[in-house]
């Protein structure tokens, strides 16, 4: 794959990621407001503990799509011999690790790193969604 290639599909799959992200969170965010409603009677501690929790696996959800979609591209492409190094790979490039024991060729390395950027921007996006959330919970009480 040419540099402009890897550039152009390692973009692609980056926006199409951080959509994903965004769709995630607005789907937690709808979760969200059906379960503060349905339990506005009960305990703070016990609604603010749903609420997060929901955040959360929405949150893991998102990431763990990802994750599988750039395997899914890595296996697809013939980048990786098989699913469990495709997933190992993709992992680990996501997280920003990059243990390096399984290193790409120079047709593809561009490419593999729009991974950990997609990676880095979906923490982000994340933990400010983590941080406004503990804050309009805190000013609910209130």
């Amino acid at each position: 794959m040419t540099l402009y290639h890897q550039i152009f599909w390692g973009s692609t799959y980056l926006s199409a990621c951080l959509v994903l992200q965004v769709v995630f969170l607005a789907l937690a965010e709808s979760a969200q407001k059906k379960t503060g409603s349905w339990m506005s009677n009960k305990r703070h501690l016990v609604e603010v503990t749903a609420i997060f929790l929901i955040a959360l696996v929405f949150i893991v959800s998102s990431h763990t799509t990802q994750v599988w979609l750039w395997a899914t591209v890595y296996v697809y492409w013939g980048v990786l011999p098989d699913w469990n190094s495709a997933i190992y790979f993709s992992l680990v490039t996501y997280t920003a690790l990059g243990y390096g024991d399984i290193v790409l060729g120079p047709g593809v390395r561009v490419f593999a790193a729009f991974a950990s950027v997609t990676g880095l921007l979906g923490f982000g996006i994340s933990t400010a969604y983590l941080v406004s959330l503990m804050n309009r919970l805190s000013h609910r009480q209130q």
